[in-house]
């Protein structure tokens, strides 16, 4: 090292004074030692800035999704109230995400202070009837069967349907007709049966 600085010019050492910090302990007393045989009054400057502390967040685990969609969901529900939320594994599942069971899923966490508050609003039920602007009333799909409002709106083919334009045009089409699911019984419906109430 005390070669590397002697094949140096007068500038280059002056230069390299001014970014001391970045060295090794031995490299600047090499330095040191190099400037003070040439007689150079440089100034090493050896003051690091010295890094902003961590913050370390307590995290609780309010909720574990499967699948991404959920997560992002729940996240933006507890956003739009103001509550700051963090999902965990979420980029490892989005590149592998046949894991999730395996790992617990996507985790939705939230400041300790903010668990209750968090809690209070995933855990929210479901409206069974809003004001859509300009639209009017939508009322939420009820399962005939349970009366859960935790229903999803499917779309299976019809296999009748599909076989039968199979026949006529000799061509695959897959016919699609709408239906419900009950999340909470399992119970399926087509959408245009009558729905109780």
């Amino acid at each position: 090292m005390a070669t590397y600085y002697a094949a140096m010019s007068d500038g280059e050492l002056t230069r390299l004074a001014p970014n001391a910090g970045d060295l090794t302990e031995i490299a600047v007393q090499v330095l040191s030692a190099e400037l003070q045989k040439r007689a150079l009054n440089v100034p090493l400057v050896q003051s690091v800035v010295p890094m902003k502390e961590v913050e370390q967040l307590d995290l609780v685990v309010i909720q574990q999704f499967r699948d991404l969609p959920e997560a992002l969901l729940a996240k933006g529900m507890l956003g739009s109230a103001g509550v700051e939320s963090f999902l965990l594994d979420d980029n490892l599942i989005r590149m592998e995400w046949f894991i999730s069971n395996l790992i617990g899923g996507i985790k939705l966490a939230v400041k300790a202070e903010d668990e209750e508050a968090a809690l209070e609003i995933v855990d929210q039920p479901i409206a069974d009837h809003f004001e859509i602007d300009g639209v009017g009333v939508y009322e939420q799909p009820r399962c005939p069967k349970c009366g859960s409002l935790n229903t999803q709106q499917e779309g299976t083919i019809d296999k009748g349907l599909a076989l039968a334009a199979l026949w006529l045009v000799s061509v695959p089409i897959p016919i699609k007709r709408n239906s419900c699911k009950c999340l909470t019984c399992g119970s399926e419906w087509r959408e245009d049966t009558a729905i109780a109430g």
